[in-house]
């Protein structure tokens, strides 16, 4: 099969390797559609895991064959989408719900071949045992694979969203509107809180507007602190989301919020980037800085649910797809977009 490998030094070469052998317990999935997502373009471009390694997470498919003692619950020609950690449920970090924490969770449960990174960004995968036992979800008819692979991003902002818990007229700033960022402004959207929207370029201004955010504003221009506190008698916002790795980011996130906010930080996953804050403006101030990272079993049926319903209707924030042997051109898109692109998507049987 073909496979997009990491070879270190930010280079990924498109090559042949072995399908990759399935045990007991595990199934093999034909890849259909699989994001590209910018914590894997991290993990590439700040060579933070030891090569070789096949990226991709963001996977939908056709399951192509079982391992013994898989059936009935799957079985050859299912549509499925695949979560590539799945938490032991025991541990003292599961039990306290951060799943994302837990030793059983950091370890990878698909792969390509090599050292398991999720591997979407192949023509195949192998989904290991405690994977298939509770991370893989059935696409229902007329679902396309595209729509599918949003299944796994959409976990994650919804954990996010449930962590700070937008209420009615809140009003919440979410810096960057790039496709978490867009998602994040359609689900606030939805628990009826005001919402002022941050990007540079103006196509995705305005797409956040179509979603649901009230003003959206270019985050360099002067107007913005002074809008967010005019529509709050001068506190400044209740909530705000950052969707974006920016130098100054969050300080603005913080300048831009009342006392007592939460600030959630999402997109900051490299252990490489710094930030910077008044530490009066938390502790005086009596702000809240969270972290929410990855996604959460216990929401893995209601973010399939908002993704197959069409409620969140994700498959137009996709800008660009293509198939596995042009991905430098995605991941060059991805990491430099320009006004216009979006979510990108690998299309591996193409």
């Amino acid at each position: 099969m073909q496979a997009a490998v990491y070879k270190g030094g930010h280079v990924v070469e498109v090559e042949s390797i072995p399908i990759p052998e399935i045990g007991r317990g595990e199934i093999l999935i034909r890849v259909e559609s699989c994001g590209i997502c910018h914590t894997d373009l991290k993990k590439i471009e700040y060579d933070l895991l030891a090569p070789p390694r096949i990226y991709g997470h963001e996977t939908a498919g056709v399951v192509a064959a079982i391992g013994e003692g898989v059936a009935p619950r799957f079985k050859p020609g299912d549509r499925v989408i695949v979560f590539h950690h799945i938490p032991c449920a025991k541990c003292f970090y599961c039990v306290r719900k951060l799943y994302a924490q837990c030793p059983v969770y950091k370890r990878v449960g698909v792969t390509a071949g090599y050292e398991p990174a999720g591997g979407g960004f192949s023509q195949y995968v192998r989904v290991m045992d405690w994977i298939v036992d509770r991370g893989v979800e059935k696409i229902p008819a007329g679902v396309s694979f595209d729509t599918a692979c949003f299944v796994e991003p959409v976990n994650t902002c919804l954990k996010g969203v449930k962590q700070i818990d937008p209420q009615p007229e809140d009003v919440v700033t979410i810096l960057g509107q790039g496709p978490i960022g867009l998602i994040f402004t359609m689900m606030v959207a939805r628990t009826g809180a005001r919402i002022i929207a941050t990007d540079t370029m103006a196509s995705r201004r305005a797409l956040a507007l179509k979603f649901g955010a009230e003003a959206a504003f270019d985050p360099r221009d002067p107007e913005l602190e002074s809008f967010v506190k005019g529509m709050t008698e001068g506190r400044g916002a209740d909530l705000a989301i950052i969707a974006a790795s920016a130098r100054g980011i969050v300080g603005q996130a913080v300048a831009c919020s009342r006392p007592g906010a939460r600030i959630l930080l999402f997109a900051q996953t490299s252990h490489q980037e710094r930030i910077e804050v008044s530490g009066a403006d938390v502790c005086m101030g009596e702000r809240v800085l969270c972290g929410s990272y990855s996604a959460s079993v216990d929401l893995q049926k209601e973010s399939a649910d908002l993704v197959f319903s069409g409620v969140l209707p994700v498959e137009v924030l996709i800008s660009h797809r293509f198939p596995l042997s042009e991905i430098h051109q995605g991941i060059e898109r991805a990491l430099h977009p320009s006004d216009g692109s979006l979510k990108i998507v690998v299309q591996p049987q193409r």
